[in-house]
């Protein structure tokens, strides 16, 4: 059996559906051209964050001053501004280095909350080559008087704004934690979002309670996380005109499989490279070929939303009804769910 592996994304033809998502191991183009030589289909560069931006201006030392006049212990969750060693120029330079040396798509990345020099910057990485842009926004609202309909306002005014200044397609990193989340991606999808990517991870801090400092924590993703995603692929595949990626919990060939089926067009790992190594996306793009095989599947187009709740009419009571259903079949004796 002849099985097509190829995908489409961002109006972008890929090989197979496995993208590797933005991470410091994008920093090196010989990591980048490894990823290309095993496999995979398009890259997503590490982000360039706002802050980085700002730093020119200045901006990033004053927000650190007023952290300091709050507290002592507060001020350690702030990185230190001469970290900031990619700056914006540095970043635009590796996108054009990226591109010279590979020939499967290279994605960009804004890392931010507000306009700033995003529409600046996005117009300069679309000069430097970037075959597309994503934007990972990432916004916790802890002002207890932001409404959540601020919020959704100002991430869709911002899609907004970038999509009018640019014109490579235009993805958006998302969190789930919006309190009407199919409404919100519609309007992000009317708003001129050509990707919708679910979903981010928040990397929650510890407190060093000897140091009475705020430590950063980082904890790679799992498998088991990639359910919260499966969820939210199937119940909007059909429902919004922009492409839909998954990232966060794509480990295993099984995994992007069950993407796939749900809706995603592609599926975008980082952890597994990080815990197994860039070699890793042989056998996983291999498992992915082997998967349709053994189950004759002839392409990944044939299998894409064949488990999402498009068929059901009311998606609602069909989540429900799964919520009801694994509740009332677990079994404390043996910790399963009878099926």
């Amino acid at each position: 059996m002849n099985n097509n592996l190829a995908t489409k994304y961002l109006g972008l033809l890929l090989k197979n559906p496995v993208v590797v998502s933005a991470s410091p191991l994008a920093k090196e183009i010989a990591n980048l051209k490894q990823m290309e030589d095993c496999g995979a289909a398009a890259v997503v560069l590490h982000s360039l964050f706002e802050e980085q931006i700002n730093l020119e201006a200045n901006m990033l030392d004053r927000a650190f001053a007023t952290g300091s006049e709050v507290s002592a212990e507060a001020i350690s969750v702030f990185p230190d501004a001469s970290k900031f060693t990619f700056g914006p120029d540095a970043y635009l330079e590796h996108i054009r280095k990226a591109k010279r040396a590979l020939s499967i798509p290279v994605i960009a990345s804004l890392n931010g909350v507000s306009n700033g020099g995003w529409v600046r910057y996005a117009k300069l990485m679309e000069e430097a080559g970037a075959d597309a842009l994503e934007l990972n926004i990432y916004y916790v609202p802890t002002d207890p008087v932001v409404t959540a309909d601020k919020v959704e306002e100002m991430y869709t005014e911002l899609v907004a704004t970038v999509n009018s200044s640019v014109h490579i397609p235009l993805a958006v990193k998302l969190s789930p934690y919006f309190s009407a989340f199919a409404n919100f991606a519609r309007h992000l999808d009317m708003a001129g979002a050509d990707g919708l990517v679910l979903f981010n991870r928040f990397y929650r801090p510890d407190l060093d309670l000897e140091k009475l400092e705020v430590v950063p924590c980082l904890q790679l993703s799992h498998s088991n996380e990639l359910r919260l995603r499966l969820t939210w692929v199937g119940l909007l595949f059909g429902k919004v005109k922009a492409d839909i990626a998954v990232t966060g919990g794509v480990h295993t060939a099984e995994d992007v499989i069950k993407c796939m089926m749900a809706g995603a067009k592609v599926a975008m790992t980082t952890s597994a490279l990080l815990e197994h190594g860039i070699g890793y996306l042989r056998p996983l793009i291999a498992g992915v070929h082997d998967w349709l095989e053994e189950h004759e599947y002839d392409s990944i187009a044939q299998m894409q939303g064949s488990m999402s709740a498009k068929s059901v009419a009311h998606p609602g009571v069909f989540e429900r009804a799964n919520y009801l259903k694994v509740l009332t079949s677990y079994t404390p004796q043996t910790g399963r769910i009878v099926r």
